[in-house]
């Protein structure tokens, strides 16, 4: 027998496979029908606080009928109400930008109850031609596949039509490196730059350029020459309406627990950051009360953190004055590509860049592998030739 309901509740009862079903009557349809939706749950509190919600939406005008909702709401309600409060401050902006530029102007009229695979498919197929890339379509296919993984569990479709649909094969990007000419070209170029320090520690630690301005001193320890990673600069959308700015600058943690690692430094690097922490102090003493520190490594003259468009304009007049033409990522790639020319173990190289897995790093710097197996075939070479001797000899 059913458990009396509470206020507002609607009928709540347990099903035979031991979770819960609640129903709610809102008024007719248009032909006389009564409107009823059904929730379920685990618990009964669950249900319960599901019809709540779902009156209290009615009740202030805002509830949409399952079989009325379409797929650009249902992706507005997934972020905000699902997903922001899990997601990385710049994840939950690439979400609403990839959903607010491709996804919804193409599928966003789709009821969700009339949604097919081909719609989705011809989607990907379409954004592909545009000029998409197979990765960032295969990002999109992530964000839909977990939104609608969400409306099966609420009961609002049957079924996920996103698996039913094929995803183009990823092309391998082609990663662009430093030679060894065009390194000192660069080295060459940062000469009287006050933020010499910060491309000279990018190339010798492969740090991202946000882990590089969101780092501090105490994350620094110039007598061990090591440097601790933890988190991130980013500029991000705001989605706080108390804040008047359309963007923000935040620190937020590493996408994985990998990111959080402990990189070596060089002699050469150590010195820099010395000779960077003297002219610090300086700018510090100069500014005097104006001064915000924040105990970040690589600050304005003021002690604020650097916007990374800043950074990025910097590091464009230092490449143009080399006559290299690379973006900012390049410096990691090198970083990566020198370690493993110099024999140094993948293994060893995926911890220092922070990659969550090996295949990551393999994949990327396949192009170094070539060499790096031929140097250890060669390792071995002298074990043969002791053989040819010995055959020589009798």
């Amino acid at each position: 027998m059913p458990k009396k309901r509470g206020n507002n509740e609607g009928t709540i009862y347990k099903r035979p496979n031991g979770t819960w079903c609640g129903q709610i009557t809102l008024g007719r349809k248009e032909d006389g029908k009564l409107k009823r939706l059904t929730f379920y749950g685990k618990t009964r509190q669950e249900v319960a606080d599901k019809i709540n919600k779902a009156i209290n939406s009615y009740n202030a005008g805002v509830l949409v009928e399952p079989s009325q909702l379409t797929l650009g709401s249902w992706l507005n309600t997934w972020l905000f109400e699902y997903k922001k409060s899990s997601l990385r401050p710049s994840t939950l902006q690439s979400y609403e930008y990839l959903i607010r530029y491709h996804i919804s102007p193409a599928l966003g009229h789709y009821k969700l109850k009339e949604l097919r695979p081909e719609h989705i498919q011809l989607f990907y197929n379409e954004k592909l031609k545009e000029g998409l890339s197979p990765r960032t379509v295969k990002y999109i296919h992530t964000l839909l596949h977990g939104a609608l993984k969400q409306a099966v569990k609420n009961n609002i479709v049957a079924r996920n039509v996103t698996e039913a649909t094929i995803l183009p094969k990823q092309r391998k990007k082609e990663i662009r490196v430093l030679s060894l000419e065009e390194q000192q070209r660069f080295l060459q170029a940062l000469e009287g730059e006050r933020l010499k320090a910060a491309f000279i520690i990018a190339l010798a630690t492969g740090l991202r350029q946000g882990e590089l301005l969101a780092l501090t001193w105490d994350n620094v320890d110039l007598k061990e020459g090591t440097i601790k990673v933890k988190r991130s600069l980013k500029r991000v959308k705001n989605f706080d309406p108390s804040i008047k700015k359309n963007t923000i600058l935040i620190f937020q943690e590493p996408k994985t627990s990998s990111g959080i690692r402990i990189i070596p430094l060089p002699p050469a690097a150590i010195e820099e950051l010395k000779e960077h922490r003297k002219r610090q102090l300086e700018e510090k003493l100069k500014a005097g009360e104006v001064y915000e520190d924040n105990n970040l490594v690589f600050a304005t003259e003021l002690g604020k953190p650097i916007d990374p468009r800043n950074l990025l304009r910097t590091f464009y007049r230092i490449i143009e004055k080399a006559n290299i033409d690379i973006n900012f990522h390049a410096l990691r790639h090198t970083y990566a590509t020198r370690l493993l020319e110099a024999n140094e173990h993948p293994k060893v190289v995926q911890e220092i860049l922070g990659h969550k897995d090996i295949t990551t790093t393999l994949n990327i710097y396949s192009h170094v592998l070539p060499e790096v197996k031929k140097a250890a075939a060669m390792k071995i070479n002298h074990l043969f030739e002791v053989d040819n001797k010995n055959k020589k000899s009798k």
